[in-house]
């Protein structure tokens, strides 16, 4: 049991550990403290007191996660195909039925599918038959505006 006192060895258990979690799940969380504990293993194994093996293992990680992971989240996520809902974002609806929010009511339609549909602004009537840019989701609505006010905005 004399190994559980060696400082290398418990932050090599940890580093084994973290990378284990990190294999199963991807998701980019757990990546960034074993690089900390990594760092814990250099400064055990020099002879540093357990106090600075943890405080290096803390700091190491937040520079980690902080400066390096929006790096790897949008190398990993490049490829990423947006899929049902969110693709409709940025695309053209045709109005099937008025578009009032205050009433709460109005249709869109867009490939050959009805959505519920609400504008951006209040107070904003959209006819049937005009043409109106997806501009978000709330729930199971599409948040939408003319087209023309679109254009303008761009």
């Amino acid at each position: 049991m004399e190994w559980i006192t060696n400082p290398v060895v418990v932050w090599l258990i940890i580093l084994v550990l973290l990378v284990v979690i990190e294999i199963f799940t991807l998701g980019l969380t757990t990546i960034w403290f074993a690089g900390g504990a990594l760092a814990a293993i250099v400064v055990a194994a020099v002879g540093g007191p357990v106090w600075l093996q943890v405080l290096v293992a803390l700091i190491v990680s937040t520079v980690l996660l902080f400066f390096t992971r929006p790096v790897a989240m949008k190398y990993f996520n490049r490829d990423r195909e947006k899929t049902n809902a969110e693709s409709l974002v940025g695309r053209q609806a045709i109005v099937l039925s008025e578009i009032n929010n205050l009433q709460g009511i109005g249709q869109v339609t867009i490939n050959g599918m009805e959505w519920t549909a609400r504008t951006i602004a209040d107070g904003q009537t959209i006819k049937p038959g005009e043409v109106v840019v997806i501009r978000g989701i709330n729930g199971v609505k599409l948040l939408v505006e003319r087209e023309e006010s679109f254009r303008a905005s761009e």
